[in-house]
């Protein structure tokens, strides 16, 4: 191809998958410096990749108007005629946005169920690989999988937002998860927030986390701690993150934040393990895991809303003085 490629890049799932598969966008401008890559996320997502100067244009699928919304997409993709549609998602609405995209090389996962129609498919396999090296085997077949991390690009106003908060040294605590399964319970997180001196520490979370964030203020009385959740952005928070002494979070999006930033990382791994492909890849990370030997983790893939085995010991069993360790 004589020309700069142009890429349809597919990922219209959660906030961790987006950050990862923007490794994708640093691979392909390191292949092709002038291609013009464009990105499709879910309503909510798009400020993740707005900023990014390596994607010329957003598309957003509109859940609320899930089907309306695809039709109004795919006509967009075949107007604009890639050279390149990289679904990076395993599920039938994204595999119809790509089948039908009018792009000359389809690429996608084979667990995808219209992966038949793909010009390419490419095999996804669970465990021993990151989900960026998982991800990046999609550019394969068009020659440019090169090694890449995904990266968030706050602008000028979003660095400008948190800089009040960097006056003194600090930490970032991100202590909740969609998923029970997935989080560091409460009492334990505050157990180690008391053994914090020094520092001034930061809560961030959505505004969902709000009132788990209070929680851990109150229960603290005396400490320099904030609660920032629902305050900030996803990008606001990852610009706060990028220059904390260190961010301390569960096996959830924060993590993916702090890796997009190459910030300081603490991730607490409950009933998941970073064998699945979702652990840190900042410079400086570390896996805080029970040292208990449970024949019943991991549990699952995903979280779950209770411990199936009613004990939860894969969280509870964990020592404060594993995470404190890391700010040595």
């Amino acid at each position: 191809m004589t020309q700069a490629p142009s890429v349809l890049i597919i990922q219209t799932a959660f906030i961790g998958d987006v950050i990862l598969a923007t490794a994708l966008v640093e691979s392909i401008r390191k292949t092709h410096p002038e291609a013009v890559i464009d990105f499709v996320v879910r309503n909510g997502n798009e400020e993740l990749v707005s900023g990014n100067p390596g994607i010329r244009k957003v598309f957003i699928l509109d859940k609320r108007r899930k089907y309306a919304s695809l039709m109004e997409l795919i006509a967009a993709f075949r107007k604009a005629r890639y050279d390149y549609a990289i679904n990076v998602q395993r599920f039938a609405t994204t595999g119809l946005m790509t089948f039908l995209s009018g792009a000359k090389a389809t690429i996608g996962f084979d667990k995808n169920p219209l992966s038949g129609f793909f010009t390419h498919k490419v095999r996804h396999d669970v465990g021993g690989l990151h989900e960026v090296t998982r991800n990046l085997r999609l550019l394969s077949p068009a020659g440019m999988d090169v090694e890449a991390m995904p990266r968030i690009y706050p602008s000028a106003q979003q660095w400008e937002v948190v800089k009040g908060f960097k006056a003194e040294p600090y930490i970032t605590v991100s202590p909740a998860s969609v998923w029970f399964t997935k989080q560091w319970p409460a009492k334990q997180w505050s157990e180690f927030l008391h053994q914090i001196s020094g520092l001034k520490i930061y809560i961030l979370g959505g505004p969902g986390d709000q009132k788990l964030g209070d929680e851990l203020t109150s229960s603290i009385p005396g400490k320099s701690i904030v609660n920032l959740a629902g305050k900030l952005s996803l990008v606001e928070s990852a610009a706060l993150m990028a220059d904390a002494r260190m961010n301390f979070v569960n096996d959830s999006a924060p993590l993916h934040l702090a890796s997009a930033m190459n910030a300081p990382v603490t991730a607490v791994f409950c009933s998941t393990v970073p064998s699945f492909g979702f652990g840190p890849l900042s410079d400086k990370s570390f896996v805080i895991e029970t040292k208990e030997d449970l024949d019943c983790r991991p549990c699952g893939l995903h979280g779950f809303r209770q411990c199936p085995k009613g004990h939860f010991r894969c969280a509870t069993s964990i020592d404060v003085r594993q995470l404190t360790a890391t700010l040595s």
